[in-house]
């Protein structure tokens, strides 16, 4: 019998090559996917890498502006709020009875002092002066003959001293007649202007009938309470900023008086600043804020006050320091510093910076120490901040 060829699939380690060949590929497929989890669980603690291999990543730079630490002069401020008052302010009344005749001013008008305001029906009172300028040409004619009598001895003392008193009181009677009409023409006490007319035409009026409001507008006053501990450091003739609530308008005034007396109840002074030069559309009645001085200092340490921070209950500034960053470019210095007084521009340095240091005045609120810089522009030193 002749032997058959070999079949190698009836060889048994023939039959189980496929089953070898899919348990080597998963084996190979579980090493890869361990791999990619590493490399992923890798990247998620670590963060992606840039740059050179085992480097940290470039950190950017922030853009800033800069400023110069300057010198000059700065002062502390008491700051309040007024109300701008006439300097005088008057009610004109009527003096005498009767009917208005005519009105002369009106309301906005300016009058000089003693100019005419208005007219009373005066036929009444032109009468009654001419009845007792009558009465004492007859006095006195009557006391012109008792007088040539008396130097003859023809009368007697007591008769001369009665004519004498009956002329002199008919003297006062024509004295008040004449007072009385003067009355029937109103004037201004003050010159000013009109701010209110009161009384019509044709209108019967008594004595103490209001007629016309006037007002002087120049100076205007503005009254400030100012706290007592400040009194030492005030002056009569002291400049004075204000500037009005309705437009913004800055002015200037003076000190005009200082009150000698605390007021017990507020501890303050009031004091009374005069305002000569300011715009037309000015008017009393408009608030100011009003700021005085009250301590100046001078060639002291300034910056610009946007430069200051806060951070952690410490006043910093972040100073560029030349050649500390990463790549050789400038970096920010968080600095500790002191400061004094503040207006609206400038801050005072007491000690943790020198003239001619700059300081970080934009961008700064992005910043930490070490963060590099990317310097976009350089503001003007700081300037003499006093006023």
């Amino acid at each position: 019998m002749t032997p058959r060829p070999t079949d190698l699939t009836d060889r048994p380690d023939n039959r189980f090559r496929p089953f070898l060949a899919l348990a080597i590929c998963a084996a190979l497929l579980a090493v890869a996917g361990c791999g990619q989890d590493e490399q992923a669980a890798s990247a998620q603690a670590h963060g992606p890498r840039s740059g050179p291999p085992g480097g940290r990543p470039a950190e950017p730079a922030i853009p800033v502006a800069v400023a110069a630490v300057g010198t000059g002069d700065i002062a502390l401020h008491y700051e309040a709020t007024a109300s701008l008052e006439a300097e005088k302010t008057a009610q004109v009344l009527a003096r005498v009875t009767g009917q208005v005749l005519t009105i002369a001013a009106e309301e906005g008008d300016r009058i000089a002092a003693g100019g005419e305001l208005l007219r009373i029906d005066n036929d009444e009172y032109r009468f009654r002066v001419e009845q007792a300028a009558a009465n004492t040409a007859n006095l006195l004619s009557r006391f012109t003959r008792m007088e040539s009598m008396r130097a003859e001895d023809l009368a007697s003392e007591e008769e001369y001293q009665s004519a004498l008193s009956e002329l002199e009181n008919a003297r006062a009677e024509e004295g008040l007649a004449r007072l009385n009409l003067s009355y029937t023409r109103v004037a201004a006490p003050f010159a000013g202007r009109v701010t209110q007319r009161l009384a019509d035409v044709g209108q019967n009026v008594s004595v103490g009938t209001p007629l016309f409001d006037i007002s002087d507008f120049d100076p205007l006053l503005a009254r400030v309470h100012v706290p007592s501990r400040e009194f030492n450091q005030l002056q009569r003739d002291q400049m004075v900023n204000l500037v009005l609530d309705s437009d913004g308008t800055r002015l200037q005034g003076r000190i005009k008086l200082i009150s000698p007396v605390i007021d017990p109840t507020s501890g303050t002074i009031k004091i009374t600043v005069e305002v000569t030069d300011y715009p037309a559309g000015v008017r009393p009645g408009d608030f100011a804020a009003v700021k005085i001085v009250t301590e100046r200092r001078e060639n002291t340490t300034l910056v610009p006050r946007s430069a200051v921070l806060t951070d952690k209950g410490e006043t910093i500034v972040f100073v560029p320091v030349a050649g500390e960053g990463e790549d050789g470019g400038a970096s920010a210095e968080r600095r500790i510093v002191e400061i004094g007084f503040t207006d609206d521009d400038h801050t005072e340095i007491v000690s943790g910076l020198a003239a001619g240091e700059s300081v970080v005045v934009k961008g700064q609120r992005s910043l930490k120490h070490g963060t590099p810089l990317k310097i976009l522009d350089s503001a003007g030193a700081g300037e003499t901040a006093g006023r």
